[in-house]
This record gives C-alpha cells, structure tokens and sequence, in this order.
C-alpha cells in the first residue's frame, strides 16, 4: 500500500516504514505527526483511490529528526557592469519515519 501526500508546498510518495525528507516541520524528535492532505492511495489489489474516495484518508508518522541540507549557491551577474554577487542557502528539514495509511 502507498500514498501520495502533500506537505510543504511538494508532493511525495510514501510507503509505511519508509522515511522521507520534507521541509521543516514543528515537533521535536520523537514526536507523532499526522498528514491529513492525501491526494491519492495506491492498494494492495492494484486499485487507486483518488479524489473524493480518499476524503477520510490520514498517513501519520513520527518525526525521526531535524537537519539542513546542501549548500545551494546563487550566483548574481550584471555583465559589463562590474556586478557580481554570490548568497549561499541551506534549507531547513525535517526526517519523518511513515507509520501508517488509513484509507
């Protein structure tokens, strides 16, 4: 059984025991989290559920930490105006391990 959740503005696929990489969530380590915007769920037997058949649907999870990711560089340039400017960014995360998929 899978799911198709929407958290942070992304959409992910998740299975129960697998743990994802979302954007930051509030909880500390250890703490339940609960996922209520399911846009779709995949059985078993090969039938999907979309739309108004997941209304009731929720993945919960718990969350197994917080992190940042890589470095991502931007690079500003003005060409032939002296203009040059580098920003660096790390995005902050937060690893939820899935528990369960209640269709």
């Amino acid at each position: 059984m899978y799911a198709v959740i929407e958290t942070g503005g992304k959409q992910y696929r998740v299975t129960p025991g697998a743990t994802i990489v979302v954007e930051t969530l509030v909880g500390d380590a250890g703490a339940a989290v609960q996922f209520d915007k399911v846009l779709a769920v995949g059985k078993d037997d090969g039938e999907i559920l979309v739309g108004s058949d997941v209304a009731g649907a929720k993945v919960t999870g718990s969350i197994k930490g917080h992190d940042r990711g890589d470095k991502i560089l931007v690079f500003k340039f003005k060409r032939k105006k002296q203009y040059r400017k580098t920003i660096g960014h790390r995005q902050n995360q937060t690893a939820v391990t899935i528990a369960e998929i209640v269709a």
